[in-house]
C-alpha cells in the first residue's frame, strides 16, 4: 500500500527539489515540542528545514543538528520557498500566538496544525472559520483531548467513537484528521476513512505527537497530497515504534528522539523495497 508512495529519489536531486518545512511554535519552556518536530521533518527527508521559537530564551542553533535553519517568526514570513507550515508545538496561547496562526492560516500553502494551534481554534471563533474556508490543504493531528475541545464533547465520548469523531472533525474543518491514539484514524473529508495498525505502547510517551508532525509535513513538502503523507506518516511512525520493539528497546523508556531516527530507517526500507 505505502511503497509506491516515496519512490526513490532521483540521481540529480538536491535541497530544493525535496521540499522546504517550516515549524512554528517553542514558547517558553516547550521549545523541546518545536525541535522534535523540526527534527522529525528532517530525518524524514525534507530538503530544507526551518524552525521558529517563540521563546525569547530558545538556542539560536540546534546543536544536534545544525541543519535545521532557526529563524524568527517574521523571518518566515519573507521566505517564498516553504511547502508546507507545521503551526503548534509548544505554541503556547500568548496573543503573538494568536497572530501568528491567524497569519498562517491565511497564507495559500499545506499547513498541519496541533498542539495548541487546535486549541486556539476551538476557542476562538474567527480562527475556526478561517480554517473552515482554506482553499490550500489542511491537516489536523488532535489527540481526544483536543478533538473533544473542538467538537464540544467529552474525551471519553471521543474516545467510543473515534471514527465517527474523526469524520466529522474532517467535515467540520475541511481538512485531513489524524484522530491519534491506539488505532490511529485517518479521516478525509469526503467520507474517506484509514485506520492505522501499526505502533504500541512504546508511543505512549511525550513528544511523539510532535514527531508525527514533522514526519507528515516533511512527506507533503517532498510532493504527497495531504491525505498520502497522513496516511504513509502515521503508518512510518507506528511501524518505527513496532521496530524499536522488535529490537528490545521498549515499549518501556522509548523515546520520541529514538522514534524520529527508526522512522529515517523505515522510510529508506520502503523505497528500496518499491
Amino acid at each position: 500500500m505505502f511503497q509506491p508512495a516515496l519512490p526513490p529519489r532521483k540521481p540529480d536531486a538536491h535541497k530544493g527539489s525535496l521540499g522546504s518545512v517550516a515549524v512554528i511554535g517553542g514558547d517558553e519552556s516547550m521549545v523541546g515540542a518545536l525541535l522534535l518536530a523540526a527534527r522529525a521533518a528532517l530525518l524524514s527527508g525534507a530538503g530544507r528545514v526551518y524552525a521558529a521559537a517563540l521563546s525569547k530564551n530558545a538556542p539560536v542553533v540546534d546543536m544536534r543538528y545544525p541543519e535545521i535553519m532557526m529563524r524568527s517568526a517574521t523571518a518566515l514570513t519573507q521566505l517564498g520557498q516553504l511547502n508546507c507550515v507545521v503551526i503548534g508545538p509548544g505554541l503556547g496561547q500568548s496573543n503573538e500566538a494568536i497572530e501568528l496562526l491567524a497569519y498562517w492560516l491565511a497564507q495559500q500553502l499545506p499547513l498541519l496544525l496541533d498542539a495548541d494551534a487546535l486549541n486556539l481554534i476551538a476557542t476562538h471563533p474567527h480562527l475556526l472559520n478561517q480554517v473552515k474556508n482554506r482553499q490550500a490543504a489542511t491537516v489536523i493531528t488532535p489527540h481526544a483531548g483536543e478533538a473533544a475541545r473542538l467538537l464540544a464533547n467529552s474525551a471519553e465520548y471521543i474516545q467510543q467513537n473515534r471514527i465517527d469523531c474523526a469524520l466529522k472533525l474532517s467535515q467540520k474543518l475541511h481538512a485531513v484528521c489524524v484522530l491519534k491514539g491506539a488505532g490511529t484514524v485517518c479521516a478525509h473529508y469526503d467520507g474517506s476513512y484509514f485506520v492505522n495498525t501499526t505502533g504500541n505502547p512504546a508511543l505512549a510517551t511525550g513528544g511523539t505527537g510532535d514527531v508525527l508532525s514533522g514526519i507528515v509535513a516533511s512527506l507533503i513538502a517532498q510532493g504527497l497530497s495531504a491525505i498520502d503523507a497522513t496516511k504513509l506518516g502515521v503508518y512510518v511512525h507506528g511501524a518505527a515504534a513496532d521496530a524499536l520493539l522488535e529490537k528490545g528497546l521498549g515499549p518501556v523508556g522509548v523515546t520520541a528522539s529514538e522514534v524520529a531516527l527508526e522512522v529515517r530507517n523505515i522510510l529508506n526500507r520502503l523505497n528500496k523495497s518499491a
